[in-house]
């Protein structure tokens, strides 16, 4: 098998990050304890808020938190001050101090992968939070390079590609989200792997393509030693 260009996603992929995500959303809606609304209705109003500021503040914990406030200054039905205010950041303070968990698999299978092919951190979100994250989980050494970005989208894979210099029928982006691992990653030329997580964010799921040559599907992260 020829040496391939293997692009590795980060959070639910490699590590838990959603689950944790998800469980400081549950303590908001206890906080904010609307008479009417339910908390699907609560995540709508989120994820909202959510998708307008992507743009401007992209992604991580502290963006979340923001996200919060604005959500509870939006829907709050009684009288609040800073110390409400505080009390909604600090539930994305906490998830800084959470522990990396790796997924099941992920070391050895990394180990694997790394000594067949080159192997490349390809993630999204706050570059700070994501090498933190990176460094505890003690992954540093399985990958020739990092790469955190704003966004994953076609440019950016083709940008990436083009600059350092790699084949597109060679590299293959390998995570567990449709909008950001497969769609984007296909469509620049890539070959893609979707490693799926039962707590993928929900602003992360889109319909996916039919398998091919291209694009796999596996169960768990251990399986991709059959394909590479």
């Amino acid at each position: 098998m020829d040496r391939l260009w293997l692009l590795i996603d980060a959070d639910d992929t490699l590590w838990e990050n959603n689950v944790y995500f998800e469980e400081a959303f549950e303590e908001f809606v206890e906080l904010l304890a609307h008479s009417r609304l339910t908390p699907a209705e609560v995540r709508a109003v989120l994820d909202e808020i959510e998708l307008a500021s992507i743009e401007t503040h992209g992604y991580g914990s502290k963006c979340f938190g923001r996200n919060l406030e604005s959500c509870f200054v939006q829907l709050a039905e009684r009288h609040y001050g800073d110390a409400d205010l505080a009390r909604v950041t600090a539930l994305a303070e906490r998830i800084l101090e959470r522990p990396v968990e790796l997924l099941e698999g992920v070391v050895d299978t990394l180990a694997y992968l790394a000594g067949r092919h080159h192997l490349t951190l390809f993630t999204k979100g706050d570059p700070g939070e994501q090498r933190r994250k990176l460094e505890r989980s003690r992954l540093e050494l399985y990958f020739h390079d990092c790469c955190i970005l704003r966004e994953k989208d076609v440019e950016a894979y083709r940008s990436h590609v083009e600059q350092a210099g790699k084949s597109v029928q060679l590299t293959w982006m390998i995570g567990n989200s449709p909008k950001s691992d497969v769609h984007p990653a296909l469509e620049a030329g890539l070959g893609s792997v979707l490693v799926p997580h039962a707590r993928t964010w929900s602003l992360e799921v889109r319909d996916l393509p039919p398998r091919s040559e291209r694009f796999e599907i596996v169960e768990r992260f251990g399986e991709l030693r059959r394909l590479f």
